[in-house]
């Protein structure tokens, strides 16, 4: 296997050589005649005008010390028109101070070559700026590939996800689901049973992007073997268990599900290694802990759970979430944590869901100190539940 790329005759790519001198042109001609396709710019404008044809140069050889518009200018020009940015382009020089060379690369050069010329380093250098010329498309080909099917695989998730949040009379329900990347390992789910009864999951894949959507994306149809038994949240725990045990490997789920009775008044919880649901009373005005967790999901098939029933009381409030709500860390790596969370719904207490789930997202990004080009550091997914008059 030859060492070094070879281009096949089919492939045979344009140089475009802007030189004022014969001579100089002669000897890069003859260097590259048997392998390359050559045209000839004695000027600045000239250069400019073959860069931009209809069939454009694979690579630039561009002497410096022109008369009129130097080679540093013909550069500028090229890199700033987007339809010759790309192309590279090597100075032809025979100044040699690092001032002259720097600021060839500032203008957009790839390399040098030092008059008076050696053909073959004259050939191998174009040759391996031409392979990375190459190599670089290929790979943005291959990411623009990936983006594409990311963003399909987004899409198959987000058709995944409840289209529409259920509304019943005395219950009033706000999600949000942000991503951290295009698809996410968490996922919700609502099994809407009449206007009286309704079972709502939250889950969490541990990991993150395509496989943990794709064990995400299981669960909606795990979930939906469940209704028969929709009232029980520890059966739908234990039928999501055994569907998934077995599937994978080197990811887990946690899972918190409840069944809201609105004709009994009751909220029955199950959880499996899932952060706590956060009860606030109305008649206290405080916060609590509702914790009744039996393994993670996937992971041991004879793995039990059970479940906790409360009565619900009009005013309160149920927020369930992933924990990239609770490990948002801030500049002094502290995270958020159960306590601030708890502390924010006592003193937001007044906004009805949708506006609570707004401004609380709008909090922790905020404590988080995140901006767009640091995003969020997991999957963040938030359901809020208000009981309320019917």
């Amino acid at each position: 296997m030859s060492a070094s790329p070879q281009l096949a005759p089919s492939a045979q790519k344009l140089i475009l050589i802007v030189d004022d001198t014969p001579l100089n042109i002669g000897v890069i001609s003859g260097a590259l005649k048997d392998s390359y396709k050559t045209k000839v710019a004695t000027n600045g404008e000239k250069a400019l005008a073959l860069a931009s044809a209809e069939e454009k140069p694979d690579l630039i050889l561009l002497d410096i010390m022109m008369p009129g518009m130097d080679g540093y200018e013909v550069c500028s020009r090229l890199k700033s028109d987007p339809a010759t940015r790309e192309i590279p382009v090597i100075f032809l020089t025979g100044q040699t101070a690092a001032e002259d060379e720097t600021r060839g690369f500032e203008v957009g050069a790839v390399d040098y070559v030092h008059k008076p010329f050696s053909p073959a380093v004259v050939k191998a250098r174009v040759r391996s700026h031409i392979f990375l010329r190459e190599a670089r498309a290929q790979l943005a080909s291959q990411l623009l590939a990936l983006n594409n099917e990311l963003e399909m695989a987004r899409q198959i998730q987000l058709s995944i996800l409840p289209h529409s949040i259920p509304k019943l009379p005395g219950l009033e329900i706000a999600a949000r689901f942000l991503p951290m990347t295009s698809v996410a390992g968490d996922f919700y789910d609502f099994i809407e049973i009449d206007e009286k009864h309704i079972g709502i999951l939250i889950a969490d894949v541990s990991g993150h992007g395509l496989p943990s959507a794709l064990i995400a994306s299981m669960l909606q149809v795990a979930l939906t073997a469940q209704a028969g038994h929709a009232s029980e949240p520890a059966k739908v725990l234990l039928g999501l268990n055994h569907a998934l045990c077995g599937k994978f490997t080197d990811n887990f789920v946690t899972a918190a599900y409840v069944y809201v009775d609105l004709e009994k008044n009751l909220m029955r919880y199950a959880g499996a290694g899932h952060p706590p649901v956060l009860q606030w009373r109305n008649s206290t005005g405080k916060t609590a802990k509702l914790l009744e967790n039996g393994l993670v999901l996937g992971m041991v098939e004879e793995a039990t759970y059970d479940a906790l029933e409360f009565p619900l009381e009009l005013g309160d409030r149920y927020v369930l979430y992933t924990d990239g709500v609770l490990e948002a860390t801030n500049s002094a790596r502290e995270q958020f944590g159960a306590d601030r969370f708890m502390r924010f719904i006592e003193n937001h207490k007044h906004l009805v869901a949708d506006q609570f789930s707004e401004t609380f997202l709008t909090e922790l990004s905020r404590w988080a100190n995140q901006t767009a080009e640091q995003g969020q550091q997991d999957d963040i997914t938030l359901l809020v539940i208000d009981f309320k008059h019917h």
